[in-house]
């Protein structure tokens, strides 16, 4: 048997040393993964993005998005509520008279992109409003004010705006008016409304089909919902002990991935499965800090990044099917804690350096990209790094969705990389909310008037007359009123 010499202490007549039998070593102490060595790394300082007001509203979103197209920041802005949309491809410094979107009366909350769409942008704001935009492909040469859709049917500020992960023009709103509202982008009409959340919800997950939710709330608890049938299927009472807020979000798998606080205020990360909620599949306590952790998943790898507003560092984890089902991999550490992150969507990644996630960190102003990259010394497409993942073709229509149809994402090759398309424009009924003008209306020029009994000509011209003049006295008025305000907010009066 192997031995080995090991230490008994000074003053021993043996002489301080003994021979004793070396232990059996398990080969099973190293976990097999691919995924162990997973490392991060900033990128150089021409390639971030410089001198970027981020928002210092307070509240807990990410105020940044990212697609393979651009990424977009939501910004300080005075006289209402603006976000920034840059193309990737321009690094560097932004000019402070870099255009904004601005079309919210009020600070801007989250932001989302379409995964169908990558010139599409959804924005919700303390106006009660939800805005969705579209970005042309080349950069902004004005600012943007005119949203292709505006959504209106929340009474309090609009916190969380989620797009549907396979249904085409499906997008998600909650408020603080505790109502999760969803919406056909395409009509601007809403298809489903729920009110089954007495209190502030914190954040809402879509599962991978797209047929559940899961939310997290002030009241401490952790809700299932399917929306189609407007009730809650599953709720778990207190997922974590302490009372700052939880965020949830569904795996691939079909199970919830949770991270909140302990009583002890010690920051706290659970594994539960929806189907019973009674005992969690993994629960783990991190560290003590205030930071609320903000989860950002890869159904791919099957990994969870882990950012804490005003941490310094991003942890990262494997989620598996063996225990202890959440596989601490590494942390990745920068010397300045982040006001936010964006999260880039498998197909933006580059496949040719092995890197599998890419985030976007916000600084007070700048925001710093940061690549997860696997060490291979092969330059050959990494098969098992690169299952074929999520791609932008929506799976179903709207109107399939709401009659019960249930699709998974539809799936797309890595192996050439990720192209995107050019700009695509998003078509919207005009039975919307965001546009009540007539869609027939013609000039009195083009109209046949002939036919017309010259009686009744004479009082429809005069009656548009009317209307014309009362349009001018109000548009007059609101003028007034407007620099009145302006005046009295500018200290003049």
């Amino acid at each position: 048997m192997a031995s080995y010499w090991g230490y008994l202490g000074a003053g021993r007549p043996e002489g301080g040393w003994e021979e004793r039998p070396a232990p059996a070593m398990s080969r099973s102490i190293v976990r097999q993964s691919k995924f162990r060595h997973v490392f991060g790394q900033t990128v150089k300082a021409e390639q971030g993005y410089d001198d970027i007001r981020v928002s210092r509203v307070t509240w807990d979103s990410s105020f940044c998005a990212v697609n393979p197209k651009f990424l977009a920041v939501i910004v300080e802005s005075s006289g209402g509520g603006a976000f920034l949309v840059l193309p990737l491809s321009k690094s560097g410094r932004v000019g402070k008279d870099y255009p904004l979107v601005v079309g919210h009366a009020g600070p801007v909350l989250d932001i989302d992109w379409c995964p169908h769409d990558d010139n599409i942008l959804a924005s919700g704001s303390e106006d009660c409003t939800a805005m969705v935009w579209q970005i042309p492909d080349h950069s902004l040469t004005r600012p943007l004010s005119d949203p292709v859709v505006i959504l209106e049917g929340h009474s309090k500020r609009v916190g969380i705006v989620t797009w549907h992960p396979t249904a085409r023009n499906i997008l998600l709103t909650a408020g603080s008016d505790n109502l999760v509202i969803v919406w056909n982008v395409g009509t601007g009409e809403p298809l489903v409304s729920m009110d089954d959340h007495p209190d502030l919800i914190y954040s809402i997950s879509w599962n991978r089909n797209g047929s559940l939710f899961c939310t997290t709330c002030k009241d401490r608890r952790l809700r299932v919902c399917d929306p189609r049938k407007r009730e809650v299927v599953a709720e778990r009472l207190a997922p974590h002990d302490g009372i700052r807020p939880m965020r949830a979000i569904f795996t691939r798998d079909g199970n919830i991935f949770t991270t909140g606080f302990t009583r002890m205020s010690q920051r706290e990360l659970g594994l539960w499965d929806p189907t019973n909620f009674e005992e969690p599949i993994a629960l783990l306590e991190l560290d003590t800090s205030n930071g609320v952790l903000l989860p950002y998943y890869d159904a791919d790898a099957n990994m969870v990044y882990l950012c804490g507003k005003g941490d310094s560092s991003v942890r990262y984890f494997e989620i598996t099917e063996e225990p202890p089902y959440v596989h601490y991999l590494n942390t990745f550490s920068t010397k300045e804690p982040q006001r936010g992150m964006g999260f880039m969507p498998k197909r933006g990644v580059d496949v040719s350096k092995c890197e599998i996630a890419r985030l976007f960190k916000l600084l007070d102003k700048k925001c710093e990209p940061i690549t997860m990259t696997v060490p291979r010394k092969s330059d050959l497409f990494q098969d098992d790094l690169y299952p074929d993942t999520a791609g932008p073709e929506p799976a179903m229509e709207p109107e399939e969705w709401m009659d019960g149809r249930d699709e998974d994402p539809i799936l797309m090759s890595m192996k050439e990389g990720y192209v995107p398309p050019k700009s695509r424009e998003l078509k919207v009924a005009k039975k919307n909310m965001l546009d009540s003008r007539p869609t027939t209306r013609r000039s009195l020029s083009t109209l046949d008037t002939n036919s017309l009994p010259p009686q009744l000509l004479d009082r429809l011209l005069e009656e548009i007359q009317n209307l014309k003049a009362t349009v001018l006295s109000q548009e007059k008025r609101i003028c007034d009123l407007e620099n009145k305000l302006s005046q009295y907010t500018n200290g003049t009066v």
